[in-house]
């Protein structure tokens, strides 16, 4: 019998990458049979101009476009992938390559995508937030703190009266937004159109009354040309921002999004909804951090990044390394974490949230400093004496920190901060 398989024709332990090749690191583990070389072969040639078999005849160009295992580290790879695979500015061609096909092989009994340098050839031709950081805080006129914002709990079930009176409530406690979650759209029972006329009328209450910028992170999730219509809704009725679920939306949406509410002015809060479904496995699957890349690349301006002391999954470790990810020009290579340059993108803000409160204030600072969102919920409307008192409360713990005054000391003179920390002291939610 002749030759069958060529998978190992994509393997070259002493291949160099050039400048322009996207170089993508994975962790993989082989299916009982299957060596290591082969393993990597599959996965480089899967994702790039290969197939099961060995072929009658191939263009001489072929080989100019095959991907290359090049570096095996236990059960980490590196493959390299030419520039001329990819077409510029195309997120969705990219992820059906390098997150594609390879995961359903049998041959591989676990893969895991960890991260993946950008080259600048390849990168020049996505736009970034359009706001980014430091736009952000111009349109909130925020200059150094950590923006603050809250969901109305439960997150579902408010009719469109009830979430605006919450909202009102949470910016009269010092908040600056209010945020709708990830699954709150268009519903019976709230109206999208209706919850944004009272939103509307509720922030220009409290701005009047506090003298302070207030904005709202409206779910505008849905078929794109929906959200199209509605991101203008908004703009209409003077907000600075839209919230889209970009993980169950897509790159494609975001990317369209991300024109439409640019050329708005308007900033995009991403919600990761479903990403857990790809990054919680530590053995298969993709990184948060390599999701966060992505969407930083076709540009929002914020994005949910876990918070390591609250409820949801993500070590301190992780989420430093996602907010490095999301805020630094050029990233360092480290332990898990490829090199990137961002050239022209703009920074954008992680986002703490789930499962926090007003004692947990220092310790996110203390994680994430002052360039991030953070999000405290459930840790307001729980309060004992209500929304605004927890929002009071969450603020005066920040202003503790900031002081440099230690929480219970802060909370003698502090009335809400004391309240907060008699229900909640420093729980760490599970």
């Amino acid at each position: 019998m002749g030759k069958v398989e060529w998978y190992l024709d994509f393997v070259d332990l002493k291949y160099e990458p050039s400048k322009s090749d996207v170089v993508v690191l994975f962790y993989f583990e082989p299916a009982e049979g299957i060596s290591k070389e082969e393993a990597v072969g599959r996965i480089a040639s899967e994702s790039s101009t290969g197939t099961w078999t060995t072929l009658f005849k191939l263009p001489p160009r072929m080989r100019k476009l095959q991907a290359t295992a090049f570096e095996i580290n236990g059960n980490y790879v590196k493959v390299a992938y030419p520039i001329g695979l990819w077409e510029p500015g195309n997120a969705p061609q990219l992820l059906s390559g390098i997150a594609g096909n390879i995961f359903g092989m049998k041959a591989l009994k676990n893969l895991r995508l960890v991260d993946a340098s950008l080259p600048r050839e390849y990168v020049r031709h996505f736009k970034g937030p359009k706001q980014g950081i430091s736009g952000i805080r111009k349109m909130m006129k925020v200059a150094k703190r950590p923006l603050f914002g809250a969901v109305p709990k439960p997150k579902i079930g408010f009719s469109a009266k009830e979430h605006a009176d919450i909202g009102y409530e949470t910016w009269m406690g010092g908040f600056d937004l209010v945020k709708d979650d990830e699954n709150l759209t268009s519903t019976k029972f709230n109206n999208f159109f209706e919850r944004v006329r009272l939103m509307t009328k509720m922030r220009e209450k409290a701005e009047r009354e506090t003298g302070e910028q207030k904005d709202a992170l409206i779910n505008i999730t849905a078929e794109t040309k929906e959200m199209i219509r509605r991101a203008n809704v908004l703009h209409d009725n003077g907000w600075r921002y839209a919230m889209i679920d970009v993980v169950v939306a897509g790159t494609a949406a975001v990317q369209t999004l991300r024109d439409e509410l640019g050329d708005l002015g308007m900033a995009i809060h991403a919600h990761r909804a479903m990403h857990a479904a790809f990054d919680r496995n530590p053995k298969h699957g993709l990184t948060m951090q390599f999701l966060a890349k992505m969407m930083r690349l076709v540009g929002v301006d914020q994005i949910h990044s876990g918070t390591a002391v609250g409820k949801l999954v993500g070590s301190r470790e992780e989420v430093v390394g996602i907010s490095d990810i999301l805020r630094q020009k050029y990233v360092r290579a480290r332990n898990g974490i490829l090199e990137q340059d961002w050239q022209h993108v703009k920074p954008a803000f992680p986002v703490p949230s789930g499962g926090l409160h007003p004692g947990l204030i220092p310790d996110l600072i203390d994680i994430f400093g002052n360039e991030c969102t953070i999000l405290v919920s459930g840790g307001i409307h729980g309060h004992p004496k209500g929304t605004r008192a927890g929002a009071l409360a969450s603020r005066q713990a920040l202003d503790a920190k900031i002081a440099g005054i230690g929480l219970e000391e802060y909370a003698r003179k502090h009335r809400e901060l004391r309240e907060a920390l008699e229900k909640w002291g420093m729980m760490k939610p599970k």
